[in-house]
């Protein structure tokens, strides 16, 4: 593979069990007999064995996680960085350990089922035009509030924003030059202030970013499918 092919992922995965009820961070919680996160890692292995992976999790963090891998046998070769104190900072040091050109994914290290087609397309479609975003269509109705009322929006003109989120490379760290912002909720965000169009290609429903208990029943129901 050439170093202008080469595929990277930085997986965030820096949350908390606060929304989630539980002490033990998320990422780590088992569904299907091992943690989340190594569902996740395990999804961008199966789409491309050579993807250089990159963990980014907060520095008290990752020995239990090394203790983890090691608890299940858990040999996906990976690199682990320490994340900062916000996603940006975290992202920014991801992409710090990363050498030469290529294109990048940046996804929640707590979306375990991204199906590998939605993966390959975003690669794809992010080496020819730069960027690829990750998004699905509302199923419901969606209302704006203003001034104490609700005013009904049409939802076909919105989309979810999933992730991954890939980028060329050069792209994704001239936008990490830029100085923080509030508005930077995703990497997307963070491209587009450079004035960038983003394109966006069709994620999934299963691809849920597993936050809430309700979440791992819906996932530990995925897994018994055979997803």
């Amino acid at each position: 593979m050439s170093i202008n092919n080469q595929e990277f992922v930085i997986l965030v995965a820096g949350g908390s069990g606060t929304r989630m009820q539980s002490q033990l961070p998320k990422q780590f919680i088992s569904v299907g007999g091992r943690p989340i996160l190594m569902h996740t890692i395990q999804r961008f292995y199966d789409y491309n064995p050579e993807i250089k992976i990159i963990l980014v999790l907060p520095s008290d963090q990752i020995l239990f996680w090394q203790k983890l891998c090691v608890d299940n046998n858990f040999t996906i070769t990976h690199q682990v960085v320490a994340g900062g104190a916000s996603r940006f900072a975290s992202v920014k040091n991801g992409l710090a350990v990363i050498s030469g050109d290529g294109v990048v994914a940046v996804h929640d290290g707590v979306r375990p089922f991204a199906p590998v087609a939605v993966i390959q397309e975003a690669f794809a479609v992010a080496a020819q035009k730069g960027n690829a975003v990750v998004a699905v269509p509302l199923k419901e109705s969606i209302r704006i509030l203003k001034n104490n009322t609700s005013e009904a929006l049409d939802r076909t003109e919105y989309r979810l924003v999933q992730t991954p989120q890939c980028f060329q490379l050069a792209l994704l760290r001239q936008a990490y030059q830029l100085p923080e912002e509030s508005s930077f909720t995703d990497d997307a965000s963070v491209v587009e202030r450079l004035g960038k169009k983003i394109n966006l290609v069709a994620g999934a429903y299963e691809n849920l970013k597993i936050t809430t208990p309700e979440d791992l029943i819906w996932a530990e129901s995925f897994l018994k499918m055979g997803k």
